[in-house]
């Protein structure tokens, strides 16, 4: 009797555990979370390729480096693409250094005293002698008005008034719908600048301009212009009588 009882008890403390177990082994369990650099020795394996796998980066994260970066980039960084399709347009930035006045080599038959414009390059040459000259660089004109030739100033002006011609305003009302006025009064605004010489009988003159931007540039209906410090300075040493030969 004794025998029966002990069997029972161990076969009823058999069942009790294995039912703990059941319960133990089913109950919910935290995840197991394996991380991707652990994974791809396997999937190494599994594909004979090399996994390389890369940190995720929030977006908010992501945005605010970028702001970051961007703050950090120099004002003179590389322009993109789309702005260099226009480099042959002026913009409104600093004159190139090799445009600034400076004393050159240049070597003429032309009398000290003359002036020189060189227009293909964009610059205005004042004989000194010696195998020198006082370089400026000008805007010359745009495609269409380029011109050649010899001539003397015949007159000088400060400040001058601006009267366009007749064809520049029916071309430019035409062309932009751009409409002049008969008569601008000098001035800072005036596009003659701080100071003219006219060159003959012609319409043509060495003038100031207040867009200095476009210095290097092709962009007059014949005119040369010149920054107007550059224009202040050229008219104090030249007098009425100057030669002038436009190359």
């Amino acid at each position: 009797m004794l025998k029966k009882s002990l069997c029972f008890a161990a076969c009823f403390l058999s069942i009790l555990s294995g039912v703990a177990a059941a319960q133990d082994r089913y109950q919910n369990r935290p995840p197991v979370i394996v991380s991707p650099d652990l994974t791809a020795p396997w999937v190494m394996q599994l594909t004979g390729k090399r996994v390389v796998y890369r940190q995720q980066v929030p977006t908010t994260t992501r945005k605010r480096v970028e702001r970051r970066e961007l703050s950090r980039r120099p004002a003179n960084a590389a322009v993109q693409p789309a702005s260099i399709a226009r480099r042959q347009k002026p913009a409104k930035s600093r004159i190139d250094p090799q445009f600034l006045p400076q004393m050159v080599a240049y070597e003429t038959k032309e009398k000290p005293g003359t002036i020189v414009i060189d227009t293909n390059n964009r610059f205005l040459y004042l004989v000194t002698g010696n195998g020198d000259a006082r370089r400026y660089g000008v805007g010359v004109g745009k495609p269409g008005f380029e011109w050649a030739g010899e001539h003397r100033i015949t007159r000088k002006a400060e400040w001058p008034n601006w009267t366009p011609p007749q064809e520049m305003i029916a071309r430019e009302a035409a062309a932009r719908g751009h409409y002049l006025p008969a008569r601008m009064d000098g001035g800072p605004e005036n596009p003659l600048g701080a100071r003219a010489m006219y060159l003959g009988s012609t319409l043509y003159r060495i003038h100031g301009t207040n867009a200095p931007w476009t210095i290097g540039y092709g962009v007059s209906s014949g005119c040369i212009r010149m920054r107007n410090e550059d224009v202040v300075d050229l008219y104090e040493r030249v007098k009425v009588g100057t030669k002038v030969v436009v190359l």
